[in-house]
């Protein structure tokens, strides 16, 4: 992603997660403090798909359409924030691609797990993927700004020497 994508990936955000809007200042923020965790996807020189993930505290997901401030020094999961693709676009393996470059880019940073909350019915895509549903103490008001079927799920990582 480049801060050329930016408006079209805000458009995007838009008709995807249409009951989960965020402001233009968290896709600028998110490019700024981590460029190389923003992606996109485009077929035939139209954005479709864009991801937003960052090094952030397991359990702790950022609230939506809030900023960050800054990448934790003791990030301990490699956070999935967004993975948005157009629905027509769907059911053609991009999402599983997408989430294998993470979590190749997640292992190749020294992540020991990557994690999300699954919003809009998507634990199961999400568990296809190798990710499971946790439960973390203090964490359900938080999770119900997500809306009602929002879980936060983790894909453990096996290191290299364990």
């Amino acid at each position: 992603m480049t801060e050329q994508d930016l408006e079209a990936a805000k458009i995007l955000a838009d008709k995807i997660h249409v009951n989960f809007p965020e402001d233009m200042d968290v896709f600028v923020e998110r490019l700024r403090l981590y460029p190389q965790g923003c992606l996109v996807l485009a077929e035939e020189g139209r954005l479709v798909g864009y991801a937003l993930t960052h090094p952030w505290r397991f359990g702790e997901p950022p609230p939506l359409n809030s900023r960050l401030g800054a990448i934790p020094r003791n990030a301990t999961t490699y956070y999935l924030h967004d993975v948005a693709l157009l629905p027509e676009t769907r059911g053609r393996g991009h999402a599983a691609r997408g989430v294998e470059r993470l979590v190749d880019k997640a292992r190749s940073e020294g992540f020991g797990n990557l994690s999300l909350v699954a919003v809009n019915r998507s634990q199961a895509f999400w568990e296809r993927m190798g990710f499971r549903a946790v439960s973390h103490a203090g964490l359900e008001t938080k999770l119900a700004s997500y809306g009602v079927d929002a879980v936060l799920m983790v894909q453990d990582l096996g290191r290299t020497g364990d």
